[in-house]
Parts: C-alpha cells; structure tokens; sequence
C-alpha cells in the first residue's frame, strides 16, 4: 500500500486532485442534477454499489522479517520493509527459500471473509517488492518456483471464493518494482540491479502479469492497482485496452494513473471523506497501523470503531475494504479474525442498512465526526449516521436516546417505524410536516449500533 514516503509526496496535493480527477458519477450525483455516470460502467459497479464491504489481503515475503530486519525493528509499514531498509535485491531474495507457509488454507481465509459480512476478497498477487504470490510464468521469483511451497495461493483462493459466493479481485502493482530492472521505486533507487528502462519493465513483466492473472483465475471482479509512478496516460491506456480486451466487466480502480477507462475511485490508505461523494469509490483501510504482517503493531481497533466507519462509508455513498496481514505461516493474525467475527455478528441484524444502500439525503449528521483518530487513537463512536433504499431510511444510532429520537428534513410521509435488533415491535412516531419524532425504548435492544428503519411513502433517493 502507499507508504508514508506516498502520502507526502504523492497524496499530500493527491488525495483531492486524485479524487476530482478519478471520481465518476453515479446515481448519487443525479440527485444533484450532475451529468449521469456512462451505461457500462452503471452496469459494471451494480455489484460494487450493492456490496459495501471487502476484504483486502497484504501478504508477501515482508512477513517473513515482519518489521524486523537484523535485530532491527524498521520504521513504517510491513511491506515497506525492503525499501525503508534499503535491503540489497539479492539479500531480499534470500527470503523466498524460507517462504513456506503451511497453515495457508483458502477455504478458511475465505470463510473469515464470508462471516465478517464481506462481499469481496482483494488478495495480493505482486505487491512493490515484486515477489509474485501466484504460479506466473514471466519470471521466476514467484511463490510456486521459488519457494518450498510450490503452491498458487490465488488460485486457490479463487475456488474458495467461488465456493462462498464472494467475488474475487487482484491488487497489483503494476508501476512500482523494486525487484524487476526498470520498475518505479519511489523514493529512489538504492541498487543498481534496480536500473533498467520502465517502458521494458511494463512490456515485459507488467502487462504480461496482468495478462496471465485475467486469463487463468476465472471471472475476475476487479484490478486492485497503485502507485502509479510514471504511469503517463498512454501507459496506463495500454492497462485498460489490456482488461477491456480480456475481461470487459473486470473493474479499474482510480490508482491506474488516469480517468478515463477507470471505474471507481480509490481513497488515500484509511481516509474517509467529511460529506457525501459522488460515483463509485472505496476507503482501503487497516485494522492495526499496518497492512502487512508487522509483529510489533498491536493496535487493533475495536469493533465499534470498524462498524462506525463501515457505516460512515456507507452513508457517504462509497465501499470499506477492509485488510488483513497474514503471517509468514499463512495464518490471518486471531485478532483480526475476532473483531471481524463481531463486524459479521452485526451485519447479520443489520445488514439490510448497509449492503444495496445509497448515501445519507441529510448530511447534517456528518459535521459531527463521531471519530477522530488521524493517528488511529481510539474513542467511542457518538452521533449518528443514515443510510438509504427506496421507500426506506435507516438511522445508525451509536449514542442511544432516552425517550425519543427527532429528524429534521424528512422528505416523505414516514409509514413505519421500527428497530432492526428488534423487528417485531413497531414504534410510535409522530410526524409534523417534514419532522418526525420516533420514541425509543428505554434501553437499547442491540449493542454498538442500533438501527431505526422508517418507511416512507416517497423515495428518498
């Protein structure tokens, strides 16, 4: 993922220039009278728009060292490790012999998946470091012939994707390289072995790469890219001909380097937008401070936390995917597993407010951030949250009101009201023009965050 080195060079000025520039319109951008998204790519994120909730997967040689290299720990992220070490191509190498995770087991990882409420998997073929997870047959620094293991991890992740009904994705990295002459390297390179053209790089590794993971992994839901390091827009143009002409409804995130051909926008490493956007997009984001296995990062978030921002996302009109950092061994780390069995615990009550949703039609509620963590510090989430379907609104209380619950601006003659975690009592409202007032029981029926869902006669979207 973007390292810090990124955020102050790339998405410092990136993150709104970025945004603007790759964001595409939507249904939530009708509502503000915005030119409507094109036909193929309405068609394309039908499925993206309805799942809300993914899984991505940071695995690699780096959680071998796991932040640590010679009795050193190494500032940073997990999978930065050999760039902010500045380990020597070869030394880094040396790794691939020890890479024998045992304990990997696809249908497992993908049954962690399946009961957090995920609807997606992004597991990671190439990240920066250039190791492949995946039997290529471009070179031979990959997981199948050069390491004990001589298994393909993303084939096997694919059946048992298929298996559980979720759709599989691929992140790669298709600009920065660190181990292929020629490839990017941001922040410079720091041996010569690094030195080659990168229009070689792309010809003959890159789009190659690509090409083999659309063609022998089955329907493909999307291409997970980044960094795009030196990415002109004929360079990333020859990305999108390349899935275009092999798998035409695979998706393209918004880190390809260009607009035009790309279907949903990627926000910077765990940021979350202030008020609603418009068009398909995604917050790619940790449940400790890094994305690969780093075994010194113990600062997992609670589960109130991660629901707070699922629903945030949501109600700002855009996906939550959601890392996990597998161990050297093959294992995703038992805290994660928890806090996502929790997050699945309270989809399965509440899961009608989250998946097919569209974006809050108040915004009010937003200027009151319920969470402020830039450095990931934890504070109980406060506030409220909406969420939308035809004919439905849905409050996400993380504060529970004694008595009642009042909601300005309604659009709509409210019909109904009750508590998801307590759908057989329907609730007394009272409605005065465009404001309602619902009582509330004097305790909360559910735990972290109750929904009230209001039905209404007109269609809030």
């Amino acid at each position: 993922m973007i390292s810090n080195i990124i955020h102050r060079c790339f998405l410092r000025a990136g993150t709104r220039a970025l945004l603007a520039g790759a964001l595409l319109l939507s249904p939530v951008a009708r509502l503000a009278g915005q030119t409507p998204v094109d036909p193929d790519v309405a068609r394309r994120t039908q499925w993206f728009h309805e799942a809300k909730f993914g899984m991505l997967i940071t695995w690699g040689l780096y959680s071998i060292p796991a932040g640590e290299w010679k009795g050193q720990e190494i500032h940073g992220i997990g999978e930065w490790i050999q760039n902010h070490a500045h380990i020597p191509l070869a030394e880094y190498a040396l790794l691939a012999p020890q890479f024998n995770p045992v304990k990997f087991n696809a249908d497992e990882w993908a049954a962690v998946a399946k009961q957090a409420g995920m609807r997606y998997m992004v597991p990671m073929p190439k990240h920066h470091d250039g190791f492949c997870l995946f039997g290529t047959k471009v070179d031979s620094f990959n997981i199948v012939d050069a390491t004990p293991f001589h298994r393909d991890p993303m084939k096997e992740l694919s059946e048992a994707c298929r298996k559980q009904g979720l759709r599989m994705g691929f992140y790669y990295s298709q600009a920065q390289d660190w181990h292929h002459p020629g490839g990017a390297v941001i922040g410079g390179q720091w041996d010569p072995a690094q030195r080659g053209d990168f229009d070689d790089y792309l010809n003959k590794v890159s789009l190659p790469q690509v090409r083999e993971l659309l063609t022998n992994y089955g329907p493909i839901a999307l291409l997970w890219f980044d960094t795009p390091v030196s990415m002109t827009p004929a360079r990333a143009q020859r990305f999108v001909d390349l899935v275009r002409e092999v798998q035409p409804d695979c998706l393209i995130n918004g880190r390809l380097g260009i607009k035009q051909g790309t279907d949903y926008s990627s926000m910077g490493d765990n940021a979350v937008p202030d008020h609603v956007l418009a068009g398909a997009w995604e917050t790619p984001a940790t449940i400790n401070d890094t994305w690969g296995f780093k075994k010194m990062d113990h600062n997992w978030k609670p589960a109130d936390t991660l629901i707070f921002r699922l629903v945030d996302i949501v109600s700002k009109g855009g996906n939550y995917l959601l890392n996990v950092g597998p161990t050297a061994e093959g294992v995703i780390p038992p805290e994660s597993v928890k806090v996502l069995q929790q997050m699945g615990a309270w989809l399965q009550v509440n899961g009608e407010a989250i998946y097919g949703t569209g974006p809050t039609p108040f915004g009010a509620e937003l200027k009151s951030s319920a969470i402020h963590d830039a450095h990931f510090q934890y504070q109980k989430p406060t506030g409220w949250r909406c969420t939308t379907k035809p004919g439905k609104i849905y409050i996400h209380l993380f504060d529970w009101l004694q008595g009642s619950f009042r909601l300005e601006d309604v659009k709509g003659k409210v019909t109904g009201a009750r508590l998801l975690a307590a759908p057989q009592h329907k609730l007394k409202f009272k409605q005065n023009g465009s404001a309602v007032v619902i009582s509330l029981p004097a305790t909360a029926p559910g735990e972290i965050a109750n929904v009230l869902a209001l039905d209404l006669k007109t269609d809030v979207r």
